[in-house]
């Protein structure tokens, strides 16, 4: 190709305000099939029921949040409506709330920690006290559910002799009376790996007990930030703007000053706040958790550049694990001899399992803030593996056998999510 059609080529472009480089990547994802196909099993899976998958016959908040947005598109947005305020039947009196809930005829687990509430008596109740992402998981799925239906009367909505909007804020209020730390002016948890629900030290695994070690870390605090944002653009009343902006900004500022480790580029795992419980030749801030991380840029708290050095650090810790995608849960992984004998053993579930449920939100966040090349490419493995073993499953092994629920909408959602986000993107730059 000689000069002048190169200058012609370039002067197009500017003339058009298209850049040839996006245009040949908008192009390719627009008639990539593998898009289409797993965009069309997403979808169907999410016409089959409101159930977290396979094997969890519940509903979960956590679950049920990152897949609401397709499952609004693809089933009724009544029955959505009616799951959403199940769950304030179960609201504490300290306005705590659970992580779900099951139809009692489908309770067959025999989990000896349950709720029940006269306002609800044909479902029962559950939550695994380690995690502290129940109430900002459920604030997420309603506005969520807000912003894709325009039903923004949800909020008005009286259950159990309460607005939906009142037991929010006493939800909110729960956070901040129940599980806040003075010192670092952030929410805490039982120490968890990353994002996940299963406690290190064993005991009662997923429920707090005198084996606990309480302590913050970024996941739960990115929640709380994106719970809290949310609200702020919901509410109509001024004086509660500024409460949620203000309580914003300071779980943010936090964030950064507490958990982000400045000479590593990277979010420090725990903070604990009486001990911790690994022993003390154990340095933990080896570890790089990367669903936290990919949560954090979705609460907006890191900027550009530092999106870019984490990117760099998962691709490069997926290529030192031999993992499958950057869905890994977080590398290196937690030696056997530092856990309890019936917790994860390294690249099993949530130490250092590959999820697509949150490697699809660090891909969302990648094309949101413009990495779209690099967002098309690591997707890839995600992709493929549900088209190969026709379904969504939970979690993947390091040898990217497929374990878990075989029909994880988490997953789905997520997938789902994002390519919407790249033919959004492709649709405005071909």
């Amino acid at each position: 190709m000689n000069r002048i059609v190169i200058l012609f080529f370039v002067v197009l472009a500017a003339c058009t305000g298209k850049d040839t480089g996006n245009q040949e990547l908008a192009n390719k994802i627009l008639a990539d099939e593998t898009l289409q196909k797993v965009d069309s099993m997403a979808r169907q899976l999410m016409k089959n029921g409101f159930y977290a998958g396979s094997g969890y016959q519940m509903v979960w908040s956590r679950d049920l949040n990152t897949f609401i947005e397709t499952s609004c598109e693809e089933y009724d947005n009544a029955v959505i409506r009616e799951n959403l305020l199940m769950f304030f039947n179960f609201q504490m009196e300290n306005g705590e709330l659970l992580d779900g809930y099951v139809p009692r005829e489908a309770f067959t687990w025999g989990d000896p920690h349950t709720y029940e509430s006269a306002t609800a008596p044909g479902h029962i109740g559950f939550k695994n006290t380690v995690e502290t992402d129940q109430e900002t998981s459920l604030v997420q799925a309603i506005y969520k559910y807000i912003v894709k239906t325009g039903d923004k009367s949800i909020l008005n909505e009286t259950v159990a002799g309460q607005t939906v909007k009142e037991r929010i804020n006493r939800a909110i209020d729960y956070l901040y009376t129940e599980r806040y730390s003075e010192k670092y002016g952030l929410i805490t948890g039982a120490t968890t790996f990353d994002w996940g629900d299963v406690q290190v030290e064993g005991g009662e695994v997923v429920d707090v007990d005198e084996l606990t070690h309480w302590c913050v870390d970024v996941y739960d605090n990115a929640m709380l930030a994106i719970a809290l944002n949310n609200l702020t653009e919901l509410t109509e009343d001024s004086n509660e703007k500024k409460r949620f902006e203000s309580l914003h900004s300071e779980i943010v500022k936090n964030t950064r000053k507490y958990l982000w480790d400045t000479d590593k580029s990277k979010f420090i795992p725990h903070l604990y706040i009486d001990g911790s419980p690994f022993p003390e030749d154990f340095d933990e801030n080896e570890i790089h958790y990367h669903g936290g991380t990919a949560v954090a840029i979705e609460a907006g708290i890191l900027n550009k550049d530092e999106i870019a050095t984490v990117l760099a650090q998962m691709v490069k810790n997926v290529e030192l694990s031999g993992a499958p995608s950057i869905g890994l849960t977080l590398y290196p992984t937690y030696p056997s001899e530092v856990l309890a004998e019936n917790i994860s053993a390294p690249y099993e579930y949530q130490n250092g399992g590959d999820w697509t449920w949150f490697g699809g939100r660090m891909i969302q966040q990648l094309i949101e803030y413009g990495f779209v090349e690099e967002a098309y490419q690591q997707v890839q493995p995600m992709f493929e593996r549900v088209v190969i073993n026709d379904g969504f499953y939970e979690w993947y092994k390091i040898d990217g056998t497929s374990a878990g629920s075989g029909d994880f909408k988490g997953s789905a959602g997520v997938l789902a999510k994002s390519i919407e986000m790249f033919y959004d993107w492709a649709n405005s730059n071909k």
